[in-house]
């Protein structure tokens, strides 16, 4: 049993590590148009989790979510939002069950959240900074 919890555990800890060398490949991303330069992590949990509608300048913000079987949503979740894909749908389904919200759009893959970022003023996203073009703005993450 010991050897089965050991391995157990070193097992967590390289999908951690795995999970962290990549988060810094991923960005959020806005259309060019928004003022915004920098969001703090803070903001981001808030909007991506449904508890806020708005920028931190107080801007609508419309999110919008990668495919549950990207390896990108995985990244973004785990390390920005500290939250697993099964606390994810358990989270979103108590949402929706009490009314409290509905989680973000879903779209497939880093090119259509690229697009559909580029062509929305309120729009906030995430890809990979490897798929990034001249159509959206990085955003700093403070």
């Amino acid at each position: 049993m010991r050897i089965y919890a050991r391995k157990l555990v070193l097992l967590v800890l390289l999908l951690f590590a795995a999970v962290a060398a990549h988060a810094d490949e991923v960005v959020l991303i806005v259309n060019p148009s928004n003022s915004l330069s920098e969001i703090s992590l803070k903001a981001v949990k808030k909007i991506y989790l449904g508890k806020s509608k708005f920028f931190p300048n107080g801007g609508k913000v419309v999110p919008v979510d990668q495919d549950e079987k990207s390896e990108v949503k995985a990244i973004f979740y785990e390390v920005i939002i500290g939250k697993s894909e099964s606390q994810l749908k358990r989270y979103w389904s108590k949402r929706i069950f009490t009314g409290k919200g509905t989680p973000p759009k879903v779209l497939k893959g880093d090119a259509a959240v690229l697009a559909w970022v580029a062509e929305r003023p309120h729009a906030l996203g995430y890809v990979y900074k490897s798929s990034l073009n001249d159509s959206v703005k990085v955003l700093k993450l403070k």
